[in-house]
């Protein structure tokens, strides 16, 4: 059965924006900052939410309640904005069922269980480190285990320097020694990897709003009622708390939504370079609104953000010079536009 979610061929051609250089660096870039400002946003949210004594480490049950209430509320916020856009309830196919459980597990369970249990073993620092390598993990997941585009040596060359960015502005945690909480984190990034894959994947077959709302209403119902039932509790008597984790329900709701978005009418590898951009503007938006935490050197801040710019560019001006060949090809021979966006991903 035809799902009528998915986008035609005509119906993608009017979708041609987010193909734009132009759109695709600003609403990759609004995402990233919108995830960056996570960083200082979930550190005041525990200072709220999960108050505990000086020199004691917060309940990894709570945390878990924490981060499960914040993304069942934004799948539960991103099926009534689109639905009342829509003009009608959204709801994703019968058979795509397991699609959405599929990215669920990967995009919010089994990502953000790791991810909080390592950065509650490990520094934070190292951890937006390693978890900056879930760009390497998208791109060669893409490439090598999903075949959704080829691997070449300028996307190498491109994560590589973008990578370098995080590890500058992170460079004090260079050094330290490996521990089980390093491990959980770079699970997460894997975890996180595969999450783009599958989000472009399924996209095909699923609206992929659809699948982001309803895939953070799995996930977090699951994770709130771990925490919950291994005893995790919220203090939401400040409305200062409310707000900062109303704030991240959005935040989750609209980056993830649009990053759905670009993944469906773009190469993996164009969208997750934007990636590299995440922990830098976590380290900016924390020094601005939380200096105390942020010891971070502004000539290191600048340094990365030049790497990573650097590493985004040459991703992006290959894939741009691939598109247009590809372009010129179909118009000549009148292709299809499915085989421009193949080609394009060939590079």
């Amino acid at each position: 059965m035809k799902n009528t979610e998915a986008l035609t061929l005509k119906e993608k051609g009017k979708f041609n924006i987010f193909k734009k250089p132009l759109v695709v660096t600003l609403l990759a870039l609004l995402c990233c900052a919108l995830w960056g400002s996570a960083t200082p946003a979930i550190q005041v949210g525990y200072e709220f939410c999960i108050p505990v004594p000086e020199g004691e480490a917060r309940p990894f049950s709570a945390i878990l309640l924490f981060a499960g209430l914040r993304f069942l509320f934004a799948g539960v916020i991103t099926v009534v904005i689109y639905s009342i856009a829509r003009r009608r309830f959204i709801y994703p196919k019968r058979e795509n069922l397991w699609r959405v459980g599929a990215l669920s597990s990967f995009q919010t369970i089994l990502q953000y269980i790791f991810f909080y249990l390592g950065l509650s073993i490990t520094a934070g620092v190292k951890g937006t480190v390693i978890s900056g390598s879930s760009t390497f993990f998208a791109i060669l997941i893409a490439s090598l285990i999903l075949r959704q585009e080829k691997l070449s040596f300028r996307k190498m060359s491109g994560c590589v320097i973008g990578f370098a960015g995080i590890i500058v502005v992170n460079f004090s945690a260079l050094g330290e020694i490996i521990n089980i909480g390093d491990i959980f984190v770079l699970l997460s990034a894997v975890a996180n990897g595969f999450s783009a894959g599958f989000a472009k994947k399924f996209s095909k077959h699923e609206d992929p709003v659809v699948l982001s709302g309803y895939q953070f209403i799995l996930g977090g119902a699951i994770l709130t009622a771990v925490g919950f039932i291994s005893g995790g509790r919220l203090n939401l008597s400040d409305p200062k708390g409310a707000l900062i984790l109303v704030y991240l329900m959005f935040l989750s709701a609209v980056a993830y939504s649009l990053w759905g978005v670009l993944l469906k009418f773009n190469p993996v590898s164009r969208v997750t370079i934007f990636s590299f951009a995440t922990p830098v503007f976590g380290v900016i938006l924390t020094l601005i609104f939380l200096p105390e935490k942020n010891k971070v050197n502004p000539l290191l801040i600048v340094a990365s953000l030049i790497l990573v710019s650097l590493g985004i560019l040459i991703l992006n001006l290959q894939l741009e010079r691939s598109a247009k060949k590809a372009a010129e090809v179909g118009a000549g021979a009148h292709a299809p536009e499915a085989l421009v966006e193949e080609k394009e991903a060939k590079e």
